[in-house]
């Protein structure tokens, strides 16, 4: 593949995984089973302030993006534009799906919504254009603090779900579901949307293990 063609393949790449993480996110809203982490934490301060979940989504990732500087971090495209299509995209999709209140329903969004944001997750990581302003937190504290960037990213999330939770944000099995398969999927999807390096093989994109893996924007 052209480098020209890698690229627009990495900006389509990108561009889609953010959309359709926001997309997933709204629909983990939706069934009401419970969010990932970050969203719990969203979630409490939309309550508390009356914004849109969206919204706090972008502004809780700006001030994100803030703390990078005395870490010394460099944001990406990736990261700068994740602060705010991840948002939109929610707000969007939360504006247009009606609610829904049978388990028969509830269930398969869930299900629907953490295999969805395990395939955004592989492609916008595969595009390679930077870390989410979250995940360039946990790795800046994981460098400056000589911690393991599993013992970081525990911590963090702990954080953001107890905070969030005392605010209101929703905790449930689909929190725990989704703890346990993102991991896996997230991985399996980072292979699927590799992209070719300019040589015909393959870019190498988080070989190590799931828990290693960045996996939020």
């Amino acid at each position: 593949m052209s480098t020209q063609g890698r690229l627009g393949r990495r900006l389509i790449q990108l561009y889609v995984g953010l959309a359709l993480y926001g997309v997933s996110s709204a629909f983990l809203v939706e069934a009401g089973l419970g969010l990932e982490p970050w969203n719990v934490l969203h979630q409490g301060l939309a309550e508390l302030t009356g914004l849109t979940i969206g919204v706090v989504s972008i502004v809780v990732g700006a001030a994100v993006l803030l703390l990078w500087i005395p870490l010394r971090q460099r944001p990406g495209l990736g990261t700068v534009s994740n602060v705010f299509v991840v948002g939109i995209a929610m707000d969007g999709t939360l504006a247009v799906v009606p609610e829904v209140h049978s388990l028969a329903v509830r269930i398969p969004l869930l299900i629907a919504g953490i295999v969805l944001n395990g395939a955004a997750t592989g492609l916008y990581i595969s595009a390679a254009f930077g870390p989410g302003p979250r995940d360039g937190l946990m790795t800046g504290l994981h460098r400056r603090t000589g911690r393991s960037i599993r013992l970081m990213r525990t911590g963090l999330e702990a954080a953001v779900v107890v905070t969030g939770f005392a605010l209101g944000g929703t905790i449930g099995v689909g929190t725990l579901l989704y703890a346990l398969s993102i991991g896996p999927l997230a991985q399996l999807f980072l292979r699927v949307f590799a992209v070719p390096s300019s040589s015909g093989g393959s870019t190498v994109v988080a070989t190590g293990a799931p828990e290693r893996v960045i996996l939020r924007p």
